[in-house]
């Protein structure tokens, strides 16, 4: 069976990326959010396999999102997604509980990975 993910990315060009990516290698897209409070309530209707979290985004960042959506479903696997030089809410992302990170530029190579040793 195909893992479902929900992707919550702000950006449309980089969410088309790492749909793309996502599809090719396997896995079932099952929704797009472009900001926290919109990831939160897709992941109470869809009940995704795995989230990935842009750590910036409007109205809710993805730390903040991370907190609701694992206060609501303790067991939500959460993967974040941060660029390079925000090592520090990477940090924080995962003492709030996050399962794994990838850095943006994505390297399809490390995002499959990280999907991997989440699932």
């Amino acid at each position: 069976m195909r893992a479902k993910i929900l992707i919550a990315e702000d950006s449309a060009h980089t969410r088309m990326i790492l749909k793309d990516l996502l599809l090719r290698s396997g896995y079932d897209v099952v929704g797009e959010a472009e900001n926290g409070q919109e990831a939160v309530e897709m992941y109470d209707k869809l009940k995704p396999d795995i989230v990935t979290l842009d750590l910036a985004m409007p109205l809710m960042n993805g730390i903040e999102a991370l907190k609701a959506i694992k206060g609501k479903h303790p067991k939500a696997k959460v993967v974040m997604a941060g660029a390079l030089g925000q090592e520090m809410q990477v940090i924080e992302a995962m003492r709030a509980g996050a399962d794994d990170f990838f850095i943006k530029p994505m390297q399809a190579q490390r995002v499959v990975e990280v999907l991997e040793d989440v699932l």
